[in-house]
Protein backbone atom coordinates (compact mmCIF):
# COMPACT_ATOMS: atom_id res chain seq x y z
CA UNK A 1 0.00 0.00 0.00
CA UNK A 2 3.08 2.53 0.06
CA UNK A 3 3.08 2.80 -3.73
CA UNK A 4 -0.66 3.89 -3.90
CA UNK A 5 -0.04 6.28 -0.52
CA UNK A 6 2.13 8.21 -3.18
CA UNK A 7 -0.95 8.50 -5.60
CA UNK A 8 -3.14 9.31 -2.62
CA UNK A 9 -0.99 12.39 -0.87
CA UNK A 10 -0.74 13.78 -4.50
CA UNK A 11 -3.93 14.31 -4.96
CA UNK A 12 -4.48 16.12 -1.42
CA UNK A 13 -1.80 18.68 -3.00
CA UNK A 14 -3.49 18.99 -6.33
CA UNK A 15 -7.28 19.63 -4.27
CA UNK A 16 -5.64 21.88 -1.70
CA UNK A 17 -3.94 23.45 -4.94
CA UNK A 18 -6.97 23.22 -7.30
CA UNK A 19 -9.85 23.30 -5.14
CA UNK A 20 -8.96 25.52 -2.27
CA UNK A 21 -6.61 27.99 -3.17
CA UNK A 22 -7.72 28.77 -6.71
CA UNK A 23 -11.27 27.80 -6.04
CA UNK A 24 -13.17 30.21 -8.34
CA UNK A 25 -10.81 30.48 -11.14
CA UNK A 26 -11.24 26.10 -11.47
CA UNK A 27 -14.77 25.92 -10.46
CA UNK A 28 -15.00 28.14 -14.05
CA UNK A 29 -12.58 25.79 -15.81
CA UNK A 30 -14.74 22.36 -14.93
CA UNK A 31 -18.30 23.69 -15.40
CA UNK A 32 -18.27 24.67 -18.82
CA UNK A 33 -17.16 22.97 -21.46
CA UNK A 34 -13.58 21.99 -22.49
CA UNK A 35 -12.10 24.18 -25.20
CA UNK A 36 -8.64 22.91 -26.22
CA UNK A 37 -6.96 24.36 -29.02
CA UNK A 38 -4.54 21.75 -29.19
CA UNK A 39 -4.37 17.77 -29.70
CA UNK A 40 -1.58 15.62 -28.96
CA UNK A 41 -0.76 12.33 -29.48
CA UNK A 42 1.10 11.02 -27.04
CA UNK A 43 3.34 7.75 -26.06
CA UNK A 44 2.08 6.47 -22.84
CA UNK A 45 5.27 6.24 -21.64
CA UNK A 46 5.04 7.05 -17.62
CA UNK A 47 8.43 9.29 -18.25
CA UNK A 48 7.05 11.12 -21.08
CA UNK A 49 3.88 13.73 -19.74
CA UNK A 50 2.57 16.06 -22.26
CA UNK A 51 1.13 18.64 -19.64
CA UNK A 52 4.34 19.01 -18.30
CA UNK A 53 6.87 19.22 -20.75
CA UNK A 54 4.81 22.00 -22.28
CA UNK A 55 3.85 23.59 -18.81
CA UNK A 56 -0.09 23.80 -19.99
CA UNK A 57 -2.76 24.10 -17.92
CA UNK A 58 -5.82 21.81 -17.10
CA UNK A 59 -8.15 22.38 -20.65
CA UNK A 60 -4.93 23.44 -22.57
CA UNK A 61 -4.89 20.11 -24.23
CA UNK A 62 -6.59 17.38 -25.47
CA UNK A 63 -4.26 14.31 -25.47
CA UNK A 64 -4.27 10.86 -26.92
CA UNK A 65 -1.80 8.27 -24.94
CA UNK A 66 -1.00 5.20 -26.89
CA UNK A 67 2.47 2.49 -27.18
CA UNK A 68 5.31 4.94 -29.41
CA UNK A 69 1.82 8.02 -30.06
CA UNK A 70 1.08 5.87 -33.33
CA UNK A 71 -1.92 6.89 -35.69
CA UNK A 72 -3.69 4.01 -37.33
CA UNK A 73 -4.87 4.14 -40.73
CA UNK A 74 -8.52 5.25 -41.37
CA UNK A 75 -10.18 2.04 -41.64
CA UNK A 76 -13.89 2.91 -41.61
CA UNK A 77 -14.74 -0.51 -41.00
CA UNK A 78 -17.73 -0.16 -37.83
CA UNK A 79 -15.60 -1.67 -35.31
CA UNK A 80 -14.93 0.33 -32.50
CA UNK A 81 -11.07 2.52 -32.95
CA UNK A 82 -10.09 3.95 -29.75
CA UNK A 83 -7.64 6.44 -31.47
CA UNK A 84 -9.66 7.39 -34.63
CA UNK A 85 -12.53 7.88 -32.03
CA UNK A 86 -10.82 10.45 -29.82
CA UNK A 87 -9.12 12.35 -33.06
CA UNK A 88 -12.62 12.34 -34.49
CA UNK A 89 -14.12 13.82 -31.22
CA UNK A 90 -11.37 16.26 -30.85
CA UNK A 91 -11.34 17.56 -34.82
CA UNK A 92 -15.11 17.66 -35.12
CA UNK A 93 -16.44 18.23 -32.04
CA UNK A 94 -13.73 20.21 -30.20
CA UNK A 95 -12.51 21.89 -32.98
CA UNK A 96 -8.96 21.66 -32.23
CA UNK A 97 -6.30 24.19 -34.32
CA UNK A 98 -3.62 21.55 -34.11
CA UNK A 99 -2.68 18.29 -33.64
CA UNK A 100 0.84 17.70 -32.66
CA UNK A 101 2.25 13.67 -32.61
CA UNK A 102 4.86 13.43 -29.79
CA UNK A 103 7.45 11.25 -30.26
CA UNK A 104 10.35 10.93 -27.57
CA UNK A 105 13.39 9.27 -26.76
CA UNK A 106 14.28 5.84 -25.63
CA UNK A 107 10.87 4.47 -27.07
CA UNK A 108 9.86 0.85 -25.34
CA UNK A 109 7.45 0.55 -28.05
CA UNK A 110 10.06 1.21 -31.23
CA UNK A 111 12.90 -0.69 -29.34
CA UNK A 112 10.46 -3.65 -29.89
CA UNK A 113 9.75 -2.61 -32.94
CA UNK A 114 13.44 -2.56 -34.05
CA UNK A 115 13.68 -5.81 -32.22
CA UNK A 116 11.71 -7.69 -34.83
CA UNK A 117 9.29 -10.03 -34.22
CA UNK A 118 9.33 -11.79 -30.60
CA UNK A 119 8.69 -16.12 -30.55
CA UNK A 120 5.07 -17.24 -29.05
CA UNK A 121 3.22 -14.95 -27.22
CA UNK A 122 5.46 -12.60 -25.15
CA UNK A 123 4.09 -9.76 -27.36
CA UNK A 124 0.53 -10.56 -28.17
CA UNK A 125 -0.56 -6.78 -28.44
CA UNK A 126 2.71 -5.02 -28.87
CA UNK A 127 3.80 -6.32 -32.04
CA UNK A 128 0.22 -6.05 -34.01
CA UNK A 129 0.14 -2.57 -32.66
CA UNK A 130 3.76 -1.67 -34.19
CA UNK A 131 3.63 -2.91 -37.80
CA UNK A 132 1.91 0.54 -38.04
CA UNK A 133 5.25 1.55 -38.36
CA UNK A 134 6.95 -1.63 -39.87
CA UNK A 135 7.68 0.83 -42.80
CA UNK A 136 9.75 3.47 -40.64
CA UNK A 137 11.75 -0.36 -39.22
CA UNK A 138 12.31 -0.87 -43.08
CA UNK A 139 13.44 2.31 -44.08
CA UNK A 140 16.01 2.50 -41.23
CA UNK A 141 17.57 -0.76 -41.67
CA UNK A 142 17.93 -0.06 -45.35
CA UNK A 143 19.39 3.53 -44.74
CA UNK A 144 20.99 2.86 -41.64
CA UNK A 145 22.45 -0.20 -41.20
CA UNK A 146 25.69 1.06 -40.24
CA UNK A 147 24.51 2.41 -37.39
CA UNK A 148 24.12 1.41 -33.90
CA UNK A 149 21.07 -0.39 -32.53
CA UNK A 150 20.75 2.94 -30.45
CA UNK A 151 21.00 5.48 -33.43
CA UNK A 152 18.73 3.30 -35.16
CA UNK A 153 16.00 3.26 -32.64
CA UNK A 154 16.39 7.16 -32.95
CA UNK A 155 16.23 7.56 -35.98
CA UNK A 156 12.94 5.03 -36.00
CA UNK A 157 11.32 7.14 -33.51
CA UNK A 158 11.34 10.17 -35.89
CA UNK A 159 10.83 8.28 -38.92
CA UNK A 160 7.48 6.89 -37.16
CA UNK A 161 6.04 10.31 -36.25
CA UNK A 162 5.98 10.70 -39.86
CA UNK A 163 3.86 7.68 -40.70
CA UNK A 164 1.79 8.66 -38.19
CA UNK A 165 1.66 12.01 -39.66
CA UNK A 166 0.36 10.44 -43.43
CA UNK A 167 -2.08 8.59 -41.46
CA UNK A 168 -3.31 11.76 -39.59
CA UNK A 169 -3.91 13.29 -43.42
CA UNK A 170 -5.62 9.88 -44.54
CA UNK A 171 -8.85 10.66 -42.45
CA UNK A 172 -11.00 12.86 -44.69
CA UNK A 173 -11.65 15.16 -42.38
CA UNK A 174 -8.76 15.67 -40.86
CA UNK A 175 -7.34 16.26 -44.87
CA UNK A 176 -10.45 18.91 -45.24
CA UNK A 177 -9.10 21.13 -42.37
CA UNK A 178 -5.61 21.30 -42.91
CA UNK A 179 -6.21 21.68 -46.97
CA UNK A 180 -8.81 25.02 -45.58
CA UNK A 181 -6.20 26.29 -42.86
CA UNK A 182 -8.67 25.32 -40.32
CA UNK A 183 -5.95 22.60 -38.68
CA UNK A 184 -2.47 22.00 -38.55
CA UNK A 185 -0.58 19.57 -37.64
CA UNK A 186 3.21 19.23 -36.35
CA UNK A 187 5.68 16.23 -35.48
CA UNK A 188 7.93 17.04 -32.65
CA UNK A 189 10.66 15.31 -30.54
CA UNK A 190 10.89 15.06 -27.10
CA UNK A 191 14.51 14.04 -25.82
CA UNK A 192 14.61 12.59 -22.30
CA UNK A 193 18.73 12.73 -22.03
CA UNK A 194 19.02 17.03 -22.87
CA UNK A 195 15.48 18.01 -22.46
CA UNK A 196 15.32 19.44 -26.22
CA UNK A 197 11.94 19.57 -27.98
CA UNK A 198 12.42 19.16 -31.66
CA UNK A 199 10.00 19.96 -34.41
CA UNK A 200 9.64 18.06 -37.57
CA UNK A 201 10.18 20.38 -41.10
CA UNK A 202 11.13 18.90 -44.30
CA UNK A 203 13.19 15.46 -43.68
CA UNK A 204 14.81 17.23 -40.52
CA UNK A 205 14.20 18.11 -36.83
CA UNK A 206 14.61 21.20 -35.52
CA UNK A 207 14.27 23.39 -32.30
CA UNK A 208 10.57 23.99 -31.72
CA UNK A 209 12.00 27.77 -31.27
CA UNK A 210 12.45 28.14 -35.16
CA UNK A 211 8.71 27.73 -35.31
CA UNK A 212 7.92 30.82 -33.83
CA UNK A 213 9.98 32.66 -36.70
CA UNK A 214 8.84 31.76 -39.53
Amino acid sequence: MDELKTLIDGYKRFYKKFFEEQKELDKNLFIKPQTPKFLVISCCDSRVNPSQIMDTKPGDIFVIRNVANLVPTNESDGKPHSVGAAIEFAVKHLRVKHIIVLGHSQCGGIRALMEGKHSGDEYDFIDPWMDIAKKARENVLKDHKDKSFKDQCSYCEKASIKISLNNLMAFPWVKQKCESGELNIHGWYFDMETGSLLSKQGETFLPVDKLLLK
